[in-house]
């Protein structure tokens, strides 16, 4: 089992590895390890610790969402009729299982989440809030606000 990757004990060669491997994760261990300025083998092992301690959760291709007819972006206040600690551990499992919701934050303000919804466009997005994001359980309102360009995301 894997150490939470907030105990983990990372140095200044660790970070350069992540820090390469954030922008290429599919870098060869050879290239990596020349870029990082070591031999193979010590990166290997040092790449491996950090995946194994959850520093490196794990590596995805970047698909552009444009290319799947999935551009339209949508931001979700949502606010819960109830806070209780089994209401949101429920709200948290359900929201898991709608494709649709891309990231889901609790926030501390006047609502207690904020999704970020993808879909193909508007009339789908109020599918989904009507049919899945309002459903969720103990959602007492929501508010949208639609984006109109993104300038810079996690891969921008």
């Amino acid at each position: 089992m894997a150490k939470s990757a907030q105990s983990v004990e990372i140095d200044e060669l660790d970070r350069k590895i992540i820090a390469i491997v954030r922008v290429d994760g599919r870098i060869t261990v050879t290239d990596l390890a020349k870029a990082v300025g070591m031999s193979k083998t010590p990166c290997q092992v040092r790449l491996r610790r950090l995946i194994e301690t959850g520093v490196i959760r794990g590596f995805r291709a970047i698909v552009d969402p444009a290319s799947l007819g999935l551009d339209h972006v949508a931001f979700a206040e949502v606010k819960l009729s109830d806070t209780r600690e089994s209401a949101l551990i429920e709200f948290n499992r359900a929201v898991r299982r709608i494709p649709e919701v891309e990231e889901c934050h609790m926030i501390a303000s006047s609502f207690d989440y904020l999704l970020k919804v993808r879909t193909a466009d508007i009339r789908r997005y109020r599918m989904v809030l009507g049919e899945k994001i309002s459903s969720l359980p103990h959602v007492a309102s929501t508010s949208t606000f639609v984006a109109m360009e993104t300038v810079k995301d996690a891969v921008s």
